[in-house]
């Protein structure tokens, strides 16, 4: 490429486009080929500003007014900074000493939509400089764009005169902008949830992220009128540590953002799940066994910012005492000879207390806990800690004094997981724990976890703390009675601490974080029994939600088997309450109140076990006649007779009694009764008892059996946008009719009572369309959500039999889709496979259904080919469908 050549047409041809476009793609090119070699991310990202520079001076170069001393070309903002990735906006300012002449109107025009045919992403504004005075007095963001400026054509002149002014007091004093920033940036983490820790996080503005970083430098230049954060030393604002972690931040968050602007070909700051793996590979970021190389690059993201966070609370601390606490009246509270409180914030009486007394460094985080009046750790002790943490060694670990520390630290009555956080974001935690240090900032690459494993851990604790207060009395009610009954609270803040531990090291995490909770217990000088106890939650915690979500829990055996594996009702009680808050905990749209409904079911089921004891297990047959007794009563008491009520259930095997409550059988029974011999379907629409804004809505449909009904219903259910939590397809024997039974609920995990129009509409679509078989739609297609279709994985099927309950068992692992389970009925419809009853479970981009199934005979399927098959015929229609 002759760069002359394309800069002398740039500034002399009739029409410059196409000569400025063919320079700045070369440069692009260049750059971007650089990046791929390994090239520092910092002198590229000078590299691009440098570009723009020359082409705008070679622009502006073509118009009269460049000669004037009154007017200028100004970068600002990023621009000013002279930094700009790949597709980073330009902002200008056209800067006028009095005001824009008559005779400069046209050219400026032309100037401008120049500028805008390269396709250059351009921001500009016209002032001069009294009308940038006053923008700026008037808005923050203007004032800090115009803190970081450069001229890039015309005299220099005119902008150092605006910044003379813009630095001082008439714009904005020190106080009035430290304010003004520091709300700017509450409010822009309360947006990304106040959390480092996002899926898809924002490389500028999720908290920790570049615009921290930025708001550093904009606070430092305008009180001490700076010109690069590197000047920060100078002051003794950042200790040297401190200004590396800060560079070595920011480059490696430049370089996450260049490579994700390459790939995704604009100005695209979000690490999507669209981009994580191609920049990751970008990047060197390889799989490695089961590790895969994104999750490295997010781990290595998520550790970066939250050192950044570390660093960012320390200066801001810093400009808070000095600018604003310095105005006030200092208050000082003395706590021992160790630490005092000086205005709501912990500091040490001198910066050697963690040499002389090491454990001290645990010690500051339960007076925290216990004064909770207290804002936060001062500047000067947070660096004194992080000077001191290479203590904690094993010795350090090991010492009593430190260990009795923890311990008071959990038992002390107090939002635990906020000190926990404290401590994990000052690095003590990880360091206290290393086998919690190794899970920082790891995530698992789908749509189910949300979380990184110890944002996940310390939001399992929150919720501990949340259902000791009254707030959680509604959403968890047993949840917030049982942990009042649990004997030792700290027992169950270790298991919550402990539960995933030791995820990522491969093997089975249960079993291995339970050998992790096991030395804990010993090395903190736990009884025996309360190690035990410990020990059996870690490796069991997975149990009840696994059994309630994956297993028919209305048939007395499973409960039965259930019980067996719990030691006792105080067991349960933990397990209970540590299994809400997992669940809770892992993604906010996995808790609604059909699992709540499952878990509570399975909790009073095998607490009645436990109670009557393992010895006497429930009989089959007495359920059931016990059962249908309870149920005739309601149904005679409403004036229903002893013949209507047989001609019904003579029909009705005995797992339509084991299957269904009491108060559902008799609603249903009492329906079916009056609904009598009609054409139409029977269509019942129920929310559970306890209100529309608690439980989840169920629909029942009683009709002619269709072998293609299950397909058809789940593809109306579906472009009615109600997920499917659970289904049960009750045939009559000696009758031409089944009985169908969904549980539903809308996209926001809400039962239907909250809109009943939508109920009687739900009603009449589903009659409608269910009343003749020619009119059963075809299997739905809507569009696969965006972030769905990054996750692709094979379909897995697996069966096996139930022999006590003479039915097949097929378990399908599959993405997530629209209209999943119409294409499931589909084929089962082709190979004659009845469905019996379905457990239907999405986690994220991940459905594992358990399906309930017999053949055309109502027995289990005894071919293997059969099932050979199925199997063949479910994968290859589900993974054409993704």
């Amino acid at each position: 490429m002759d760069t002359a050549a394309l800069e002398t047409r740039v500034r002399e041809d009739l029409s410059p486009v196409l000569a400025a476009r063919e320079l700045l793609q070369s440069r692009y090119n260049a750059d971007a080929e650089a990046f791929r070699q390994g090239a520092g991310v910092r002198e590229l990202v000078q590299s691009r500003a440098n570009t723009i520079d020359r082409v705008l001076q070679l622009i502006w170069s073509r118009y009269p007014f460049a000669t004037s001393p009154d007017i200028a070309l100004v970068a600002v903002g990023g621009y000013g900074r002279g930094e700009l990735h790949p597709h980073s906006d330009i902002d200008l300012l056209i800067l006028t000493r009095n005001g824009v002449e008559d005779d400069w109107q046209e050219d400026l025009g032309a100037f401008i939509t120049l500028l805008w045919d390269l396709r250059l992403d351009i921001g500009h504004s016209v002032r001069s400089l009294e009308e940038s005075k006053h923008a700026a007095r008037d808005d923050v963001t203007i004032l800090t764009n115009l803190l970081e400026t450069r001229t890039v054509a015309g005299p220099d002149e005119l902008r150092s005169t605006l910044s003379d002014a813009i630095y001082s007091d008439d714009i904005m004093t020190d106080r009035e902008y430290f304010i003004a920033k520091r709300e700017e940036q509450q409010a822009r983490h309360t947006k990304y949830g106040d959390t480092e820790y996002n899926l898809e996080p924002n490389v500028k503005g999720s908290p920790g992220a570049l615009r921290d970083i930025q708001t550093i430098g904009w606070i430092t230049k305008r009180h001490f009128g700076l010109q690069s954060i590197a000047d920060l030393t100078r002051f003794s604002i950042l200790t040297e540590e401190e200004h590396r972690i800060l560079l070595e931040g920011e480059t490696f968050l430049w370089r996450l953002r260049y490579g994700l602007q390459l790939i995704a070909d604009r100005n695209e700051n979000r690490l999507l799940f669209d981009h994580q793996r191609a920049l990751a590979h970008l990047l060197g970021y390889r799989d490695e066994g089961r590790r895969l190389g994104v999750e490295a690059m997010m781990q290595a993201y998520y550790r970066t910012v939250l050192a950044l966070a570390e660093l960012a609370d320390v200066i801001l601390q810093y400009y808070d005492e000095a600018i604003l606490a310095s105005e006030g009246q200092e208050t000082i509270q003395p706590l021992n000879k160790r630490f005092q409180v000086r205005n709501r914030y912990i500091e040490a009486i001198n910066n050697q207390v963690f040499a002389y007394a090491p454990y001290a460094i645990l010690e500051i985080f339960v007076l925290m806990a216990q004064h909770p009046e207290i804002k936060g750790i001062r500047a000067t002790t947070i660096r004194s800690l992080r000077a001191h943490r290479h203590l904690i060694d094993d010795a350090f670990r090991g010492d009593l004094a430190v260990t009795t520390l923890f311990m008071e630290l959990l038992k002390t009555p107090h939002a635990l997981d906020q000190t926990l956080s404290y401590m994990k974001k000052y690095n003590v935690l990880g360091r206290y724990l290393p086998e919690f240090g190794q899970i920082i900032g790891q995530m698992q690459h789908d749509l189910f976890h949300i979380y990184t494993v110890d944002a996940h851990t310390l939001r399992v604790i929150r919720n501990m703390v949340r259902l000791t207060g009254p707030d959680a009395r509604t959403e968890f009610p047993l949840a917030s009675r049982l942990i009042h009954r649990l004997p030792k609270l700290e027992t169950l803040y270790i298991a919550g601490l402990y539960h995933d531990v030791a995820k990522g090291r491969g093997g089975d995490h249960s079993e291995l974080g339970a050998i992790d909770a096991e030395a804990f217990c010993q090395r903190h000088h736990l009884s025996e029994r309360d190690t035990q106890l410990i020990a059996w939650l870690v490796e069991n915690h997975l149990l009840m939600s696994m059994t309630a979500q994956r297993k028919d829990i209305s048939d007395p055996d499973i409960i039965q088997g259930f019980a067996r594996s719990v030691p006792s009702e105080v067991h349960l009680d933990y397990l209970y309450v540590l299994t809400v808050c997992d669940i809770s905990a892992t993604n906010p749209s996995l808790w609604n109140t059909w699992r709540a409904s499952l878990l509570r079911q399975l909790y009073i089921e095998a607490k009645r076990v436990l109670s009557r004891g393992n010895d006497n297990p429930v009989d089959r047959q007495e359920w059931v006649r016990a059962t249908r007794t309870e149920a005739r009563e309601m149904l005679l008491s409403q004036g229903f007779s002893d013949e209507q009520i047989d001609s019904i259930w003579d029909n009705l095997d005995q797992d339509y009694f084991l299957q269904d409550s009491t108060v559902d059988i008799a609603w249903q029974t009492a329906a079916i009764i009056r609904h009598g011999d009609h054409p139409d379907p029977l269509v019942l629409i129920r929310d559970t008892r306890g209100g529309p804004s608690e439980g989840y809505s169920q629909i029942t449909i009683y009709m002619k059996d269709r072998v293609a009904l299950f397909a058809a219903t789940t593809a109306v259910l579906e472009q009615l946008n109600l997920n499917i939590a659970d289904a049960r397809i009750t045939t009559c024997t000696n009758s031409p009719y089944s009985i169908s039974s969904y549980v539903v609920l809308d996209d926001k995990g809400q039962p239907l009572g909250i809109d009943p129009a939508r109920k009687e509409r739900v009603r009449k679509r589903l009659i409608e369309e269910l009343d003749d078989p020619e009119d059963y739609p075809d299997i739905i297609h809507r569009r696969t959500p965006r972030q769905l279709k990054h996750f692709a994985f094979p379909t897995e099927v697996t069966f096996s039999n139930d022999t006590y309950n003479q039915r097949t068992v097929m378990e399908v692992v599959t993405p997530d889709r629209p209209g999943l389970l119409a294409r499931i009925g589909q084929v089962l419809l082709e190979h004659r496979v009845r469905l019996a009853t379905a457990k239907i479970a999405t986690l994220g981009e991940r459905v594992e259904d358990v399906f309930f199934v017999t053949d055309e005979h109502g027995q289990p399927i005894q071919d293997p080919n059969v099932c050979h098959r199925l199997q063949e015929d479910l994968c290859n229609m589900l993974d054409q469908t993704q």
